[in-house]
C-alpha cells in the first residue's frame, strides 16, 4: 500500500474512532422513500382533477400521450420521475399546471373554462 492510500485509511479510521467516541459529528443523509406505485385508476383520477385530456396531461408530465394511455389501460405503470410528478400532482394538482406554464414561458389559463 502506498503512503497516500495509507494516510487516507488512517484518517478514515481516526474519524471513525472520534465519531464512535462522540467527539465528531459525521454528516448523514436520510433518503426519502420512493413514491408508492400508482394504479391506472389513480392516474386517471389525477388527470380528471386537472380536467385534462390524455394529450394535455401527457404534455404536463413531458411524456407521450401513448404512455398516458398505457398507464390508464393497465398496460404499463408509471415509474421514476413520472411517478414522482404524478404523486406530487395528486397532492397539489395546481403545482403541475404552474410548473408546466413556467417551463413553456406561456401564460395559459390555470383553471378549466367556466371554472
Amino acid at each position: 500500500m502506498d503512503k497516500k492510500n495509507f494516510a487516507e485509511l488512517l484518517e478514515s479510521a481516526t474519524e471513525a474512532l472520534a465519531h464512535a467516541g462522540g467527539k465528531l459529528e459525521l454528516r448523514t443523509t436520510v433518503l426519502p422513500e420512493p413514491p408508492r406505485a400508482m394504479s391506472a385508476h389513480e392516474v386517471k383520477s389525477v388527470r380528471k382533477k386537472l380536467n385534462a385530456s390524455q394529450a394535455v396531461f401527457a404534455r404536463y408530465l413531458n411524456v407521450s400521450p401513448k404512455l398516458v394511455q398505457a398507464w390508464e389501460s393497465k398496460r404499463r405503470r408509471p415509474q421514476g420521475p413520472a411517478l414522482l410528478l404524478l404523486r406530487l400532482a395528486e397532492k397539489n394538482p395546481r403545482s403541475l399546471l404552474e410548473a408546466s406554464n413556467k417551463k413553456s414561458g406561456r401564460n395559459r389559463r390555470l383553471s378549466p373554462a367556466g371554472g
